[in-house]
């Protein structure tokens, strides 16, 4: 009898290296699109219960374990059985839910602080990239979330396991990969929604607790201090953490810089670029080097390999090392302006869209919509691959 995991049990199966086959049964356009690493592509129809990709039997062995995935989990569970029946596999497991699940599978990485009191834990959406931040005081009990997801949650989870009630929610800025979680969260919770003050140039349908440049929130001892970074955006806002850590939302990564032309376009986009390397050089390249760079995302290709990451254990640089290493910021501005569109990768997924739901300009219909938006990696970095030297 087939045996259906979740997508939690999946990506433990991975990252302990167990030896399994992966199957994804969706059609190869959608494979191709985005997919996880291990996965191999073998097409199946679960309305018509047949096989309709190219399958070879003699690819599984006697003792294999054989895990199957598609959109929803339907076909997936179908080709399962097939495998099954047809006497091709005997330890055949389907992943409930399939990339749907997939896509909201969570990850919690303490991130090391000098100050006891003070509590950073990072939250890695591991399908799509996307990182947000739990920051608390254990004297005072308090935590702000900061890029809270649709999974909010799991956000208010990690506080609370950690005794921190949740008493503010920030957001870096209006996102244009992912549906934001924070605005509806602090409505829930009834506490401030915090975005820098900057974000009123993208003209939000809604009322927020604006944050002025160089301004703090304090939870207990720990200050957390609004820092203007534009260039991904106008409105981009990074938070300061008590002097040790900088938020940097979409402005700057661990492998990479944000890119600038999603909201900068036509003649306005090497504008963009000038903002942005501004940004870097006279904003967060004068912190202090030991200063650890906390992103918004990490790279996720469309093959599911991650750049210059390992999901589970904390991404974060520091302002020395990218100084030194990341070959884009050493780079003269007219240089960097130029390769900011030499070779940009193709736009996130449905960003008008998505970006136009964090404004407030628009509602999804439903849970499944803002599933189908936010589907695939993030695509925020202005480069494929890694711009960070080796050692």
């Amino acid at each position: 009898m087939v045996e259906t995991i979740t997508a939690e049990e999946l990506r433990d199966m991975i990252d302990a290296d167990e030896d399994f086959i992966l199957y994804d049964s969706r059609d190869p356009e959608s494979f191709e699109d985005w997919h996880i690493a291990e996965a191999e592509n073998v097409e199946y129809s679960g309305s018509n219960d047949e096989l309709v990709g190219e399958f070879d039997e003699d690819d599984i062995g006697a003792g294999d374990t054989v895990v199957t995935i598609c959109a929803t989990g339907n076909s997936a569970e179908s080709f399962a059985e097939y495998l099954e029946r047809e006497g091709y596999a005997h330890d055949v497991k389907t992943v409930e839910g399939g990339m749907e699940s997939w896509s909201m599978v969570y990850d919690v990485a303490p991130i090391a602080t000098s100050n006891d009191d003070l509590v950073i834990l990072q939250l890695q959406r591991r399908s799509k990239g996307c990182l947000g931040y739990v920051v608390g005081s254990k004297s005072a009990g308090e935590a702000a979330l900061i890029d809270v997801t649709r999974a909010s949650d799991e956000f208010v989870a990690a506080a609370n396991e950690r005794g921190l009630k949740v008493t503010h929610v920030f957001d870096t800025h209006i996102h244009a990969d992912h549906i934001s979680g924070g605005r509806k969260l602090a409505n829930k919770l009834d506490v401030p929604y915090h975005l820098g003050a900057p974000a009123e140039t993208r003209d939000p349908q809604f009322e927020f607790d604006a944050i002025e440049p160089n301004d703090a929130v304090e939870l207990g001892d720990v200050e957390i201090k609004a820092v203007h970074t534009p260039g991904h955006t106008t409105g981009m806002t990074s938070y300061l953490v008590d002097d040790e850590a900088l938020m940097t939302g979409d402005t700057l990564f661990v492998e990479s810089i944000g890119r600038t032309e999603l909201q900068f376009a036509d003649k306005d986009a090497r504008d963009g670029a000038r903002v942005q390397y501004n940004t870097l050089q006279n904003v967060i390249m004068t912190e202090p080097n030991d200063v650890k760079i906390l992103p918004g995302h990490f790279s996720v290709t469309n093959d599911g390999e991650y750049v210059d990451v390992t999901p589970g254990q904390p991404m974060f640089s520091t302002v020395g090392y990218i100084w030194e290493n990341n070959t884009l910021i050493r780079q003269s501005e007219d240089e960097f302006v130029e390769h900011m569109f030499e070779n940009l990768p193709s736009k996130p997924p449905n960003y008008e869209q998505v970006i136009a739901t964090n404004a407030g300009e628009y509602e999804p219909e439903d849970e499944s919509e803002e599933t189908e938006l936010e589907l695939g990696p993030n695509r925020c970095a202005a480069t494929e691959e890694s711009t960070v030297a080796d050692d």
